[in-house]
């Protein structure tokens, strides 16, 4: 073998050697080592921030989901989302908004049929509906509502279970987070933990 052969199978094996250790290293151990970082020190957050009832997995904070029936209307005894344009609602592979402009026919048409859905299932004036109650997020996944949206339901779901109003408003207010370092964002109200929340509650109202 001449030493032009041997030179380029040299550069062969460095080459090849150079692919395995990358790929231990970065293809096994580093995304062993960051998994394990995240399971140890954000353990909610690394598994999709899941939320359980009674056990088992119903939901992720970060991710909303309907509380309707097979046809789509909305069950009184729960609260309702935020409309969704994500597939067929909330679906994390259709992840977007409808692109619609505010005065595409299709848009007004929806935002009028959601509210007189809210109208009739809320019994409230159309004046009193927040934007976010008519209006779907830009991702279509929003997990949370206006604590104006959560209170105007209030009435509806209490008269649903058949609970006082008042237990279920204290409970709108404590699963209420506020703005981020007191000033960023608004307030907000995750529906599915206060949906759970909710289910938790006794006859009496009590948590």
């Amino acid at each position: 073998m001449n030493a032009s052969a041997r030179g380029t199978g040299r550069q062969y094996w460095v080459g090849l050697r150079a692919l395995l250790i990358l790929t231990v290293v970065l293809g096994v151990a580093y995304p062993l080592v960051i998994t394990g970082i995240g399971q140890l020190a954000f353990p909610s957050q690394s598994n999709g921030t899941t939320v359980s009832l009674q056990g088992k997995v119903v939901g992720s904070a970060l991710i909303g989901q309907s509380f309707t029936d097979k046809k789509g209307n909305p069950l009184p005894q729960w609260f309702q989302s935020r409309p969704s344009a994500a597939g067929d609602g909330y679906d994390g592979g259709a992840s977007s908004g409808s692109n619609l402009g505010p005065n595409n026919p299709d848009l007004l048409k929806a935002v009028k049929e959601r509210k007189q859905t809210i109208e009739k299932v809320d019994g409230v004036s159309a004046g009193q509906i927040p934007a976010d109650a008519l209006t779907a997020s830009g991702s279509g996944l929003d997990p949370h509502i206006s604590p104006a949206y959560a209170l105007l339901q209030v009435d509806a779901v209490a008269k649903a279970r058949g609970i006082s109003t008042d237990s279920v408003r204290k409970l709108v207010d404590s699963h209420t987070q506020q703005r981020d370092l007191g000033y960023l964002g608004e307030p907000t109200v995750n529906v599915l933990q206060l949906n759970i929340a909710l289910a938790a509650m006794d006859p009496a109202g009590n948590k």
